[in-house]
């Protein structure tokens, strides 16, 4: 056997209701906390889960008390209150110490078994974050699968929101790139928006999702309805600079409206008096309106981004020098261990 690199792997997750499935998540993730190859060849080893506690409603605390006594590889990092998925998903990606971040949820939907393929999928593509891409549909119900669809395809197409269609709580991060994102990202900064911020290269690899089981969800429509409005909100200045084109739009068509106005105004008698200055006002007005709103909104978008602490640059490593560095290919694996 070769001196082959073995990757060291961070497991977050964000605990709000996970009394019921934390034991059997952590009971999955142990056998990888030995040494494994991926498919492809690479070795790795999961040297940590951070369950962070979101102050659920639930008996998850004491799970949480009961895993990390049990296991030296188990970490808690407890939150003063509720902040929220996201919230305390930064906080566990912060308190963590691996070339590579997995974040995944409590509630089993996650399979840890699909780690060693994204890790395939990170090495082979040198994509620094990588999205679990679902062969299944999602066991959420008609309704909010396509509101999920519909919404992150919106964001992506017209509101500059990155890869939104890609945006999934199952994802593999280089260590740095995540802790970075974990220090600098503001308060309200939707996460997937602020690692398209930084990631050089995003892409997906395939798994199965699981059913939730008999847990509840946690998030009201309501509460997705504010969850894609935080999307919107951080996603950039495209929609402030729509409401500028609209104005622009509206100012170009009162000038040519004013102009049609005068000259019916010069050839006929029966217009009004006093309804062609009024029109010509209110259309050129309201364009002159419209683009000063866009200006002032890009103005504050500016502002807006400086406050949810978009970087102007990031700082790493020689990616080839990091965990990016040492990908091998599957022959080349087997060969070495044939001749080993």
């Amino acid at each position: 056997m070769t001196n082959q690199y073995t990757h060291r792997v961070s497991i977050v997750t964000p605990v709000y209701q996970g009394e019921k499935t934390l034991g059997a998540l952590i009971a999955e993730i142990q056998p990888l906390t030995e040494v494994f190859t991926t498919p492809n060849g690479h070795h790795a080893v999961v040297t940590e889960v951070v369950l962070s506690h979101d102050r659920g409603p639930d008996g998850s605390a004491e799970v949480i008390r009961r895993l990390s006594a049990t296991h030296s590889w188990v970490r808690a990092v407890w939150l003063s209150r509720n902040f929220g998925q996201h919230a305390a998903t930064l906080a566990g990606i912060a308190s963590s110490g691996g070339d590579w971040v997995v974040t995944l949820d409590e509630d089993g939907q996650h399979d840890p078994s699909f780690i060693g393929s994204m890790l395939d999928t990170a090495l082979q593509a040198q994509a620094d974050l990588v999205y679990a891409e679902p062969i299944n549909r999602p066991p959420h119900g008609l309704v909010r699968n396509t509101a999920s669809k519909t919404s992150k395809k919106l964001l992506e197409s017209f509101l500059g929101g990155g890869k939104a269609t890609q945006f999934n709580s199952y994802r593999l991060i280089l260590g740095e790139i995540a802790r970075s994102v974990a220090a600098y990202a503001g308060t309200g900064v939707y996460l997937d928006v602020a690692l398209s911020w930084v990631a050089s290269r995003t892409v997906t690899s395939p798994v199965l999702l699981r059913d939730e089981g008999d847990r509840t969800s946690g998030y009201s429509y309501r509460r997705l309805f504010a969850h894609f409005w935080k999307m919107v909100l951080t996603s950039g200045t495209r929609g402030l600079r729509f409401v500028t084109g609209v104005g622009a739009l509206f100012f170009a068509g009162g000038l040519i409206f004013a102009l049609y106005l005068i000259i019916v105004r010069f050839f006929s008698v029966s217009v009004p008096a006093g309804w062609t200055s009024q029109m010509v006002v209110t259309a050129v007005g309201l364009g002159a309106i419209l683009m000063a709103l866009g200006i002032i909104a890009e103005y504050l978008g500016v502002a807006v981004s400086s406050a949810l602490g978009r970087p102007t640059y990031l700082i790493v490593r020689d990616p080839h020098s990091g965990p990016l560095g040492h990908a091998v290919s599957t022959v080349k694996a087997r060969d070495d261990d044939a001749i080993a």
